[in-house]
């Protein structure tokens, strides 16, 4: 039977735009899901204290929060230790990757107890902090031609015998311990163990004023061969490069650390944890899960710190965060699902 030309070409012409409506309806309606999606991301905070190792942890956890899971740029807050708790206690901060939580044991517990922050594990299993001295002054070191010092230097009891070794400039009727940065909490300990311990004659607490002049102080004696006691912690490069003794201490009691007018024992075993604003596990659930399983060990970390010291381009902590994830692949990827792990993967070809 022969067609109606007008009516067959008018009813093909309603069909088409029929379909093209829907096509564009489809279309829009899965652009809206997606922006919606992106635009529920928010921009997440985390806490940059003053430390190496915790600033490469940040944009480790950094990189793959933006380019595994597609939210926005994070934020690094600078700041020294309580105050950036207090921070993520508030909300201000969402994320604190390195946690010392002994040295900020009172008001991490409180935060903990009242859920206003969540622990969601180590991101270090250990870190050892104590007072240092170069092994060469022990045991001498035959290949620069350096004989030992003070071969009975085992404890922190040891110290006044030797204080003219470390006479301070400044003050020279007294050895000098180099202290940490103002601010730092272990630095308001290192100053109670220094009574405590009745050094207070014989040395005087120097204060390096800041984590770079610390480690410039024992860089520069280590290379001169020259004696130096101080302060310091795993992980760090300079431990890593460095042949450093930790001295002894009484042994970790824990009535005795705290008692904040006396501190004489050795630190307790560290706790550094990865702490969260509660809020995040209903704004960033699949973040928690992350940071859940995000772990490290000492061995990796000083690995990326020594990386990120002989850097001699800008932005050291992305480098040395770019270095781990390239590095490490076996590590971080057991931290996320395959299609986030591929996500990080195309972005760090990007940098590459």
């Amino acid at each position: 039977m022969p067609k109606n030309n007008k009516f067959y070409n008018a009813a093909r012409m309603m069909l088409v735009g029929v379909l093209i409506c829907c096509l564009a309806l489809a279309g829009c309606g899965g652009q809206d899901e997606s922006s919606q999606s992106d635009d529920t991301k928010e921009v997440l905070v985390l806490a940059d204290a003053s430390w190496d190792s915790i600033k490469v942890h940040n944009r480790i956890a950094g990189f793959i929060i933006e380019h595994g899971y597609g939210y926005p740029t994070p934020e690094y807050t600078f700041g020294d230790t309580l105050p950036l708790l207090q921070g993520t206690a508030k909300g201000d901060v969402d994320i604190y990757m390195e946690v010392w939580a002994d040295n900020i044991k009172e008001a991490w517990e409180a935060a903990l107890a009242d859920g206003s922050v969540k622990n969601l594990g180590p991101s270090i299993p250990d870190g050892p902090q104590g007072w240092w001295v170069p092994t060469y002054m022990i045991e001498g070191d035959s290949e620069r031609g350096i004989e030992p010092v003070t071969p009975d230097l085992k404890s922190v009891s040891d110290l006044p015998q030797y204080w003219e070794l470390f006479k301070d400039r400044e003050v020279p009727t007294k050895g000098r311990f180099h202290n940490s940065p103002p601010g730092w909490i272990c630095t308001e300990i290192n100053e109670v163990k220094m009574k405590t311990y009745g050094l207070e004659d014989t040395y005087n607490v120097f204060s390096t004023g800041s984590d770079a002049a610390l480690v410039t102080s024992m860089v520069t004696a280590y290379e001169k061969g020259e004696p130096w006691v101080g302060y310091y912690w795993e992980p760090t490069w300079v431990m890593g490069k460095l042949d450093m003794t930790m001295l002894e201490e009484p042994t970790y009691d824990e009535a005795v650390w705290n008692d904040e007018t006396n501190r004489g024992c050795a630190y307790p075993p560290a706790q550094v944890l990865i702490g969260i604003n509660s809020s995040m596990e209903e704004k960033a659930p699949d973040i928690v899960e992350f940071l859940d399983n995000y772990s490290t060990t000492l061995a990796q970390n000083n690995d990326f710190l020594a990386y990120m010291n002989d850097y001699e381009g800008e932005n050291s902590e992305e480098a040395a965060a770019v270095y781990f994830l390239n590095t490490y692949p076996e590590v971080w990827k057991q931290w996320v699902s395959e299609d986030i792990a591929a996500n990080v993967d195309e972005a760090l070809k990007e940098v590459e």
